[in-house]
């Protein structure tokens, strides 16, 4: 009986221990279920769900002409699902699988196996581990059917014109992500909005068969196309231009612009060195690879920042005697001066206590204003700008662009570097007048003198002129953009013939094209350092045609060329080759149809007395070539030339130049 007591007893403690598990799970249940049942049937959610990006296809950039300049192509991205690699295998085994698997990819995706089996052992649920494949490369990888690796299709930039205009198209990232240049500015435009893939699975990758939806697809908006004023003929002439000056001066850089005068449109814009964007983290000359090469870390940092820098808009330089233009013409505009006054230069003149040479010591003596700008005459400028006044010079500087930017579409534009008003003075206001103390952007100079051959219409510069959706067809057009006057029509003209003077007769004949009428200007700046000025230069030329009717400016830098640095020599010829190609090209109806077979002699200017830079551009003016081997390659001024003036001699004879001892 006792023992029937206890058995009763324990059955009773094992009900009642039952009883309350029972309770202790049902409150459990109960909690989850009222509690934490959101959390977790959102968890169930994650955990069931596998969600793809669909890359939208980012949108073309095109040349004026229809001419591919960056395009999206397809290629194939790499996905590997860790967690699915040998999950229902022991320890062992699924570290061997993961050894073979990272083995296999590693051969084909010429990586090193390590690598690739420390992405592959990440607790991660997605892991990219190649992107850009080409399609037998994707093929290999699945006909190796490796489990948890996914190859999707996946597009990737492409540049079909390599190093062309690449500082003006900049680059994208990994991601297709506009890091420089059109591709920054115009991101949100061409990037499009990616689309989703998502699948409701189990724990085995199996499609879950109750799920409502097993596959939802949310469809990719593809980026639009942009057309660019960008001349994929003209950017060809302009490189090639460019890299002769590069080759024969050995300078730094050299960087050269092609604008329509009338309409503000970029055609080329070019820089030395650049860059090719289909491989932006490498120099694009062998030699510039070597050098690479040997820099440090943050060497190599510096250089990569600079080489895909575009000086043209985001750098400032001093444009030195170019910029006589634009005190001629304020001075013009403002009738302190007319194409009838004269001027004296005995060499130097004294401002404010301070003397200021002329770049010829010995004076120009007498000398009317179209004269003093093909002389490059110092003390004429310095009288104008004074003449003007410090007040209303800076309101013309304002009127040019000058003291701000031009607007064009392209990340950080620069802006001047120009003394403040108020603490000019007399000598800040005397050395600006010829060019000195102020540096300017490429893109403002040249924009600036572009609106003297626009009848004094300052257009806004642009880099695209159509913006279109790929999928409805619509598109943007964008205009050109006049800014304001900044001078009468009248003294635009007047400054137009001026300039043709100086290319005909001054200094500026390096720029000629035969059958044309150019106008121009050179210019030769020390560079500034350090609160002075160094003995490297900035050498330039500005060219324009035809100057009867204005089409095309141009402006070519040379930053620190070796040896002869004058700007007719640098960038001079290169002005005149872009200048007489793109003309042709452009269908340009020369001036004169039977230039070019005028005869073949030619009477040899007097250049005695002009420095070396100028005599140069007036012997060029008339098809003659120089010599001054026995007077070295620095600037000097003209004692004898032979042959003598006057002579007829036949076009292309070199005329020998000669400094005093």
């Amino acid at each position: 009986m006792p023992s029937t007591i206890r058995s009763r007893k324990n059955l009773i403690i094992v009900l009642i221990l039952v009883f309350a598990l029972l309770l202790i799970a049902a409150l459990r249940v109960g909690y989850i279920q009222l509690v934490k049942g959101e959390e977790y049937k959102e968890r169930a959610l994650s955990q069931q769900t596998t969600d793809i990006t669909v890359e939208a296809e980012r949108g073309t950039i095109y040349d004026c002409n229809g001419e591919k300049l960056a395009q999206s192509v397809k290629c194939y991205d790499v996905y590997v699902y860790p967690a699915e690699i040998g999950k229902y295998d022991t320890k062992t085994e699924r570290k061997k699988l993961i050894n073979t698997t990272a083995k296999k990819l590693a051969k084909v995706l010429d990586k090193d196996s390590d690598d690739v089996k420390s992405q592959i052992n990440k607790e991660s649920g997605q892991v990219i581990l190649a992107k850009g494949l080409i399609k037998d490369d994707a093929d290999k990888i699945r006909n190796l059917k490796l489990a948890g690796v996914t190859v999707l299709p996946a597009t990737k930039r492409e540049y079909p014109n390599g190093t062309l205009a690449a500082n003006v198209m900049g680059m994208v990232n990994d991601e297709n992500t506009g890091q420089s240049g059109l591709e920054l500015e115009y991101n949100n435009y061409l990037s499009g909005i990616s689309g989703r893939i998502v699948n409701y699975t189990d724990t085995n990758g199996e499609e879950l068969s109750y799920s409502p939806e097993n596959e939802r697809y949310y469809e990719a908006e593809n980026g639009c196309d942009i057309t660019t004023t960008i001349d994929l003929v003209v950017q060809s002439y302009t490189e090639t231009a460019i890299q002769k000056v590069q080759r024969k001066t050995r300078s730094d850089r050299v960087f050269a612009v092609v604008m329509e005068t009338e309409t503000g449109n970029i055609l080329a814009m070019a820089q030395t060195p650049t860059f090719d964007p289909n491989n932006p983290y490498v120099p694009a000359s062998d030699s510039e690879k070597s050098k690479f090469k040997s820099m440090s870390q943050q060497e190599q940092s510096d250089y990569l920042s600079k080489m895909w820098r575009n000086p043209i808009i985001c750098d400032v330089y001093e444009p030195g005697s170019v910029f006589k233009l634009l005190t001629t013409s304020i001075a013009l505009e403002e009738d302190v001066a007319s194409l009838d006054s004269t001027f004296y230069c005995g060499g130097a003149v004294t401002v404010a206590g301070e003397t200021i040479h002329c770049w010829n010591t010995g004076g120009h003596g007498t000398q009317n204003l179209t004269q003093a700008v093909g002389n490059s005459c110092n003390p004429v400028f310095i009288k104008l700008a004074t003449d003007v006044g410090i007040s209303k010079y800076y309101d013309y500087l304002d009127n040019f662009g000058i003291t701000g930017t031009t607007g064009i579409d392209f990340p950080a534009e620069g802006t001047a570097l120009l003394q403040d008003e108020e603490s000019a003075g007399p000598v800040g206001v005397a050395t600006l007048g010829f060019g000195q103390g102020v540096a300017v952007t490429p893109i403002q100079l040249v924009t600036a003198v572009s609106s003297l051959g626009n009848d004094g219409k300052l257009m806004k510069p642009r880099l695209v002129k159509a913006i279109t959706d790929k999928t409805t067809g619509e598109t943007i057009e964008i205009k050109p953009e006049v800014v304001r006057k900044t001078v009468s029509k009248k003294t635009a003209d007047e400054l137009c013939g001026i300039m043709e003077y100086v290319v005909e007769e001054g200094g500026g004949g390096t720029a000629a094209v035969k059958g044309y009428k150019v106008g121009g200007k050179t210019g030769t700046a020390n560079k500034a350092v350090k609160g002075g000025y160094s003995d490297y230069t900035y050498s330039s030329c500005l060219g324009m045609a035809p100057m009867t009717d204005p089409k095309l400016t141009v402006l070519v830098i040379a930053d620190s060329p070796k040896g002869a640095h004058y700007g007719s020599l640098t960038a001079g010829p290169a002005v005149s080759e872009i200048l007489g190609k793109s003309l042709k090209y452009l269908n340009i109806q020369p001036d004169d149809a039977d230039n070019d077979d005028e005869g073949e002699k030619v009477d040899v200017p007097d250049v005695v007395g002009q420095s070396a830079e100028d005599a140069i551009g007036i012997l060029a003016g008339e098809d003659l070539g120089y010599d001054m081997s026995e007077s070295g390659e620095e600037d000097f001024v003209v004692v004898k030339q032979y042959p003598t003036a006057g002579s007829t001699v036949k076009k292309g004879t070199k005329v020998f130049l000669y400094r005093s001892n």
